[in-house]
Order: C-alpha cells, then sequence, then structure tokens
C-alpha cells in the first residue's frame, strides 16, 4: 500500500510550543508542588517529544514512565479500539500521576488508560494533552491542561506520525493530501 502524496503546512510554530509549554509547567509545578516525585507517565509514540520538553521545563523531582496504547495503528481515523502494547514498569499507587498524551481526538484512549491507571490506585492523576480537538470527542472526557485546541485537521509533527513518518518536525503541520498526483 502506498501513501498518497502529501505537503505539510506549519499550523503551530516550534517557538509557540516552547513558550506553551514553559506556562504549562508553571501550572503543573504549582499543582503538584507537595510531591516527592511526580510520575509523568508518557503515551507512546506520539508523546515522547512533549514529554521531553516538558519534564526538562517542570520544577519538581520526576520520574518518568512509558505506556503505549493505541486506537489508530497506520490510520488516519481511531479504530475507536484501544490496544495496549507496553505497561509501566513502575507501580503508581499511592503517588501522583500526570499522563501525557499528544492529542485528544475522540477521547477513547484517554478514556481507557485513566481506567486502567485508577483502578492502580495513585494519590492523584491528571493529564495534559499537547493537542485537542473537541470537535471530534465521542468520549466523556477533557484533559486537565490543553497546549493548544485545533480544528479537525490531520496533523503531524513533533512527535506525531503519519505512518511512522515526520515525528522529527519540530512544528505542528496540517497534512493536506496533493489530488491529481
Amino acid at each position: 500500500m502506498s501513501e498518497r502524496p502529501y505537503v505539510i503546512d506549519e499550523m503551530i510554530s516550534a517557538k509557540s510550543i516552547a513558550a506553551r509549554i514553559e506556562e504549562l509547567c508553571k501550572e503543573i509545578t504549582a499543582e503538584y508542588r507537595d510531591t516527592d516525585k511526580l510520575i509523568v507517565v508518557g503515551l507512546l509514540r506520539g508523546s515522547f517529544v512533549f514529554i521531553a520538553d516538558l519534564v526538562r521545563e517542570l520544577n519538581l523531582p520526576v520520574e518518568v514512565d512509558f505506556l503505549e496504547a493505541s486506537s489508530y495503528g497506520n490510520a488516519m481515523e481511531s479504530s475507536r479500539e484501544v490496544r495496549i502494547f507496553k505497561d509501566l514498569r513502575g507501580e503508581i499507587e499511592g503517588r501522583d500521576v500526570l499522563v501525557v498524551e499528544d492529542i485528544v481526538d475522540t477521547g477513547h484512549t484517554l478514556t481507557h488508560v485513566l481506567h486502567l491507571l485508577k483502578a492502580r490506585n495513585p494519590r492523584k492523576i491528571k493529564t495534559i494533552a499537547l493537542l485537542d480537538k473537541p470537535s471530534r470527542r465521542e468520549a466523556d472526557i477533557a484533559a486537565d491542561w490543553i497546549g493548544f485546541s485545533i480544528p479537525d485537521e490531520f496533523v503531524v509533527g513533533y512527535g506525531i506520525d503519519y505512518a511512522q513518518r515526520n515525528r522529527n518536525l519540530p512544528f505542528i503541520g496540517k497534512v493536506r493530501f496533493v489530488e491529481g498526483s
């Protein structure tokens, strides 16, 4: 199966992302100021760039762990069936947790992950998403912190991929398919 030809139009610049992360980290640091160690749980793979920048900006002791969940595979649309490919290595019972998501679209992945993690009895669990597409929401969920709310566009960059490509872009870009190619 070959991909349709496409171009990427910049939507959110690297500079804008960095500035927003700085703002968000001030709020997160205030929220978790009494913690002895915050466990930052990244949802792989799309959030890894966001997590790296986020934890460097947090003025807190942090531990990083990862959970790999997907409802997309290589598709552009969510299958709505959430699969867990990699679970956490550490325990979160009685601990403070921040779940980091690249994008909240239908909300099914975040809902499933929070249900799974809350069953492990963390002391406090909050969520942050770099991007939010509220117009696509099917599950009744919202992240506690949002980097940017975006329209219903297919986006890549800053860790977010299309068929495992474009994760390395320093900005968020809108995919525009080239017709007739």
